[in-house]
């Protein structure tokens, strides 16, 4: 089943996460949104860092491996690995799109 979330960066861009559950771990992962991001290869990073990551992991945890897979020279603007990390969380915990309050 798909599952999607989305987190606006406060002061940022919005970040969207579609995905699923299989095995209790994440697969399928799709990052999109209006945020700037270089080189682009760290958009692979960070989809790699997430598929198979265990669907329980706390959006801390999902940040950090999102940030250990991001090549070093990575520029993000708008948004950080946090927000990838809470988009996940919201798709995860009830897979509807949810703004910042």
């Amino acid at each position: 089943m798909a599952l999607h979330g989305e987190y606006k960066h406060p002061g940022g861009k919005l970040v969207v996460v579609d995905l699923s559950v299989s095995g209790g771990a994440l697969t399928d992962v799709h990052v999109s949104g209006d945020f700037f991001l270089e080189p682009p290869e760290a958009l692979e990073a960070i989809v790699a860092a997430l598929e198979g990551a265990p669907a329980t992991a706390s959006a801390d945890e999902l940040a950090g491996l999102i940030t250990s897979r991001l090549p070093e020279d990575t520029v993000m603007l708008g948004f950080d690995a946090n927000s990838v990390a809470v988009a996940v969380r919201r798709a995860v915990d009830d897979g509807s799109p949810r703004e910042r309050v």
